[in-house]
């Protein structure tokens, strides 16, 4: 796999080149199969970026090649109660399809990881489908799925009906 020879930066909320730009990637995403296979709803097109300026667990990254923003990594601060540390979840991965296969997504786990360094944290997480063709980039960083006997995790959701 080629290095990517662009840069990452941490994104700034208050930017709107970002703020477009963690939308559109996110929006990619979600029409993938990997995410929803639909676009955002329009309520999450107007809520995202004023709701995530209120989230001070909130650190996000956007790869930057010649101009265009090609990736995005959404982190949040969460914290390891065995470890007494925090810890970063990735909760969203996006490459942009024309520069997958590129290295972004590697550069941004890098970032990742270099980021966890500097908030200190115990470990960095993140979710994976099965199906999720990722999974090898997570497998090649380091990630590890974990002992089936003792640390298989089901995800679990419950809507909030209001």
């Amino acid at each position: 796999m080629p290095a990517f020879s662009g840069e990452i930066i941490r994104i700034d909320l208050n930017d709107l080149r970002h703020a477009e730009a963690l939308v559109h990637l996110l929006d990619q995403y979600s029409q993938d199969p990997m995410g929803s296979d639909a676009p955002l709803p329009p309520e999450v097109h107007e809520n995202l970026i004023p709701r995530l300026r209120q989230v001070d667990q909130f650190r996000g990254l956007l790869a930057q090649f010649e101009g265009r923003f090609v990736g995005l990594a959404n982190c949040f601060l969460g914290f390891s109660t065995f470890k007494a540390r925090p810890l970063i979840n990735i909760h969203d991965l996006a490459v942009a399809p024309e520069a997958r296969g590129q290295g972004v997504g590697s550069a941004l786990l890098q970032a990742v990881d270099q980021l966890a360094k500097e908030e200190a944290c115990a470990f960095v997480t993140l979710e994976v489908r099965a199906d999720n063709r990722a999974r090898q980039l997570y497998l090649r960083h380091g990630f590890v799925e974990g002992n089936p006997a003792t640390d298989a995790m089901s995800f679990f959701k419950k809507p909030v009906v209001s």
